[in-house]
């Protein structure tokens, strides 16, 4: 398996915010199945849902990665940003 990065995708998505739960679990099962097609090169951890959009945080190999998922799932990509590190609370001790 490749070496893994964390990734933000955000997605433009109209109304999605609105979406009742049936909806969204077709989403997510889309994903699903998509990921379970490309292997091990992709994982989804959680999205953040808003009003049009969505932030979705993944673990990929590589952006060609997440454009398969995309493709797969039928689920779009507007932006796609690497995340270099994470800080929360707890960085202000060290």
């Amino acid at each position: 398996m490749a070496q893994m990065k964390r990734y933000v995708i955000e997605r433009d998505i109209p109304g999605i915010g609105g979406m009742s739960v049936v909806e969204l679990c077709g989403a997510s099962r889309a994903s699903n199945q998509a990921i379970s097609q490309i292997g091990g090169d992709v994982q989804w951890q959680h999205s953040y849902v808003a009003d049009d959009k969505t932030f979705c945080i993944y673990l990929a190999a590589n952006e060609a990665a997440i454009h398969r998922h995309a493709e797969l799932s039928g689920i779009p990509v507007s932006k796609i940003t690497e995340v270099s590190r994470i800080i929360d609370p707890l960085t202000a001790n060290n």
